[in-house]
């Protein structure tokens, strides 16, 4: 692997690590992008050939191997539909919560967990209370 490719993929990774690591969700998808190109980046550098393409080429002369190439793609399509659907739940996240802050949306998630046990401990004395009602009106007619 040449130098420059592994000091690009190292700092895109530790860049990634870092950005993935900060609290707010955009930093996050933006830390995960950054990791994935520098698998991309490695993946090159690992094929790193000086042949011709492999298009047209006489029997038994060197050409570069196109797997690195393909596997390469197929990482950047990957990427590329991960960091998509992360931004619309990121999106989706914002315009219901009003914020990008992991701590913020933590502490909003706790009030919303609290508000629904309120309201499903209002539910079950409600239904108690129906079901009590129901058995005392049975009673009476069974009289």
């Amino acid at each position: 692997m040449i130098l420059a490719s592994a000091l690009a993929a190292a700092v895109l990774f530790g860049s990634g690590a870092y950005l993935l690591l900060k609290r707010d969700l955009i930093r996050m998808v933006a830390g995960i992008m950054l990791i994935s190109q520098s698998a991309v980046v490695t993946i090159m550098a690992a094929g790193l050939s000086r042949g011709p393409a492999a298009i047209a080429v006489a029997p038994g002369d060197a050409v570069s191997d196109p797997l690195p190439q393909a596997l390469a793609l197929t990482a950047l399509v990957i990427g590329l539909a991960t960091v998509a659907l992360l931004l619309a739940l990121v999106h989706r996240a914002v315009v219901v919560f009003r914020t990008a802050e992991q701590d913020e949306l933590a502490a909003t998630e706790a009030v919303h967990e609290a508000g629904l046990e309120r309201q499903r401990q209002a539910d079950r004395e409600e239904t108690e209370a129906r079901l009590e009602d129901e058995r005392r009106a049975e009673r009476e007619r069974a009289r």
